[in-house]
């Protein structure tokens, strides 16, 4: 058998809602950046599933077509060396003058399959329709999507559409390339459910493959489903499809977390939760794995129960998660180890394929909607392509480069992946895993006790991130000792130094203490650290620059600092570089925070709800930094392996004053009541620079700033009722 080969492959979704098309190609902006191809060859990738989209390439009529941008990429694809995979419908309902439930949807893309053959003969892997039982579901059963049909004929009638298209435009691409071959991809997951509802699941875990069974010629009339279609009034089409089948020459199998899915006829148990009230026994629809327990083990049941029913060879053609960064890499490693494990025991798996290469937009709304950007091997929030620890994994990813935070269980295999009351489900103990791990390497955050150090912890604690959390007394920066017997005793995987000298107008009367604690202390643990191969970040600030520049500054702007706690971190910054291993130091601002009365917005809440105004500095311009959104920065950048000088802050440039209007406001207060006066007249002792706005030319800012102080105002007044309570509660008594 040939080695497990690594596939890769863009979202590429041009979703319609009533009138409205969305194209992710545009949305993640990959097209327009052809480099991308360069950067996922470097990555080592065998095959591409590309894009020559039927909707993109005619948009308007089938008589004209622009191919100039598909023949741009697949002349790159060929000089690197990069098989491409063929798609040409994904997730779509064709261009405007068709649509899933029209007769010549299937004509129309073969029309479209043949001239993409003529043009590309070199191309031999297709996928001319993605996940067609999947898009007939969203698209005609509960619809999503366009043409937002939702009914059992028109669930058929768009599946067999997409039958019939696969079919007809396989046939015509291999009157051009004999030797061309089909990758067939749809989702594969299966039912579970409590008795009233068995044979619901039933059903369900037999339509779950009803889309390569047509292909297959095997819907005649000894499959469960054939009566039923055929009283549906489908029978002479299946007919024909079984006389001229289409196999696939691999099956190509998605899996998401969400794929696996528990039918419940309790639908008390879970309240907000969609259910189907219309239905003969009203239930709800959950993912399993936020119910059973144990859980459904992700990949392996799936490869192993494709390959039993169809004996063809077959692939994990999208492995995706949209969650935090090791969280994502648990899964690939997660998927990478079921496709090893199936191919020792027999089953022909030809690939693992990384998808959404370059992040993908609105799937937390089903693109039905605007939602959230997911990062994928690469971010490219704000612009930025950057590559992401993931784009590290998938590169080494046969080799198994483990990571610390990749050996933790993914939050599919933690208890608090249970969102609803658990339902057991019966399982053979010995087949299921035991995923609790012991550590050997955790993060270690120095500053047990600051804001940043807390907030890190809280961070850790919710993405399933081993860490310890010192004190001084476990880890005193001023004594060498201590730095190197805590490190020799936690033997961390990465250190985090939150502590530090933060009081600015107090450094300028102390300087030899401020320094003390900020270079001599910090570069410390730097160089121990360094003399143990062991990567640390530093905290530095925007105070290294004087504000002279005029616009918001950038990390190669030269520093120039005004006060004295600026000088200690700009010699901070230059220690940290030069002797630290893998040294990253995160410049950032004005910190604020739900969790800790001591900052500046907690201030200006706390003066505007006891009915006081509250001064300001109308004349210093900063960016703002939310401490949740920080440390989350912060983890992710040190997982991707970041190293340099970085800027993280909010989006935004603004005076103290202006920052305390907009807090008001989110909580309710007249802005009116926020005095901005020059800064000179707030007893500062310490010079601070009139404007040192913070921007990255390396990573994405920290959101926008109107979002940070709704999510700060949310749980600012959630804090305030929950105190109140006990008062309440009192008086009542």
């Amino acid at each position: 058998m040939d080695d497990l080969e690594r596939w890769c492959g863009i979202e590429c979704t041009v979703s319609r809602v009533g009138d409205t098309y969305t194209d992710q190609l545009r949305r993640t902006g990959h097209h327009d950046r052809l480099d991308d191809l360069d950067r996922l060859a470097a990555l080592g990738f065998t095959a591409i599933r590309y894009p020559l989209l039927w909707e993109r390439v005619s948009p308007d009529s089938p008589d004209v077509a622009d191919w100039d941008w598909c023949d741009t990429r697949m002349a790159r694809l060929r000089d690197l060396g990069l098989r491409v995979i063929g798609g040409l419908v994904h997730h779509g309902s064709g261009p405007r003058y068709t649509n899933l439930l029209d007769d010549g949807f299937a004509t129309g893309l073969a029309r479209h399959a043949a001239a993409a053959a003529e043009r590309y003969p070199w191309i031999e892997d297709w996928t001319p329709v993605n996940e067609p039982v999947t898009t007939a579901r969203f698209s005609a059963l509960y619809g999503h999507w366009y043409p937002h049909a939702r009914d059992e004929t028109a669930f058929w009638r768009a599946l067999l559409n997409q039958i019939d298209a696969t079919r007809l435009s396989m046939r015509a691409i291999r009157a051009v390339t004999p030797t061309a071959r089909l990758i067939q991809t749809d989702d594969l997951g299966r039912a579970w459910a409590t008795e009233p509802l068995a044979q619901r699941a039933a059903f369900d875990n037999q339509r779950r493959w009803i889309g390569w069974d047509l292909l297959c010629g095997r819907v005649t009339s000894g499959h469960p489903l054939w009566r039923r279609l055929c009283a549906i009034g489908f029978g002479d089409r299946l007919r024909t499809i079984a006389d001229d089948p289409c196999p696939p020459d691999i099956i190509g199998i998605n899996h998401y977390p969400t794929s696996d899915r528990f039918l419940d006829h309790r639908i008390q148990r879970y309240a907000g939760e969609p259910c189907a009230l219309d239905a003969e026994q009203p239930f709800s629809d959950v993912p399993a794995v936020r119910a059973l327990d144990p859980a459904p083990e992700p990949f392996a049941g799936a490869l192993r129960e494709a390959w039993e029913r169809y004996g063809l060879p077959v692939a994990l053609t999208e492995v995706h998660l949209g969650c935090t960064r090791e969280e994502q890499m648990r899964w690939t490693r997660q998927a990478w180890s079921a496709a090893t494990q199936a191919r020792a025991a027999g089953v022909d798996v030809r690939a693992v394929t990384a998808w959404s290469v370059f992040g993908c937009q609105d799937w937390n709304t089903l693109i039905t909607r605007p939602g959230v950007y997911e990062s994928g091997l690469f971010d490219v929030t704000g612009g930025i392509v950057r590559p992401t620890a993931l784009a590290r994994q998938w590169q080494s990813i046969a080799e198994d480069g483990a990571e610390a935070v990749v050996d933790q269980p993914g939050w599919w295999q933690r208890p608090e992946r249970l969102i609803f009351a658990r339902a057991p489900r019966v399982a053979d103990a010995s087949g299921h895993r035991d995923h609790r791990v012991d550590p050997a390497k955790p993060l270690m955050i120095c500053g047990a006790s600051g804001t940043l150090g807390q907030a890190l912890a809280r961070a850790c604690a919710a993405r399933g991130i081993a860490y310890r959390l010192t004190t001084r007394a476990e880890c005193d920066l001023g004594d060498r000792a201590s730095v190197a017997a805590a490190l020799d005793r936690i033997k961390p995987w990465a250190v985090i130094n939150a502590t530090g000298w933060v009081r600015v107008d107090d450094a300028e009367g102390e300087a030899d203490a401020c320094r003390a604690s900020n270079v001599t202390a910090a570069l410390r643990l730097v160089t121990e650290c360094a003399s143990r191969r062991i990567p640390v970040v530093a905290l530095s600030s925007d105070l290294v620059f004087d504000g002279t520049l005029g616009r918001a500054y950038l990390e190669d702007d030269l520093p120039h600092a005004l006060c004295v706690y600026g000088r200690s971190k700009v010699e901070l910054e230059a220690g940290s570089l030069a002797y630290g291993y893998c040294p990253l130091v995160i410049r950032t601002a004005s910190f604020f925070s739900p969790h800790d009365p001591h900052n500046f917005a907690h201030a200006v809440a706390q003066a505007l709800s006891a009915g006081e105004t509250f001064t300001a500095a109308d004349d210093q311009v900063m960016s703002p930094s939310y401490v949740p959104a920080l440390a989350a920065a912060v983890l992710d950048l040190l997982i991707d392996g970041e190293q340099g000088i970085r800027h993280l802050a909010n989006d935004t440039s603004l005076s103290w004053a202006d920052f305390a209007r907009l807090i008001a406001r989110a909580l309710g207060h007249d802005p009116g009541r926020i005095i901005g006066v020059p800064g000179v007249q707030l007893g500062w002792t310490a010079p601070r620079p009139r404007s040192c706005g913070l921007q990255s030319r390396h990573v994405a800012s920290l959101g926008p700033l109107t979002a940070a102080i709704a999510d700060f105002a949310a749980h600012w007044r959630a804090i305030q009722t929950t105190a109140a309570q006990p008062i309440r509660e009192q008086q009542a008594a």
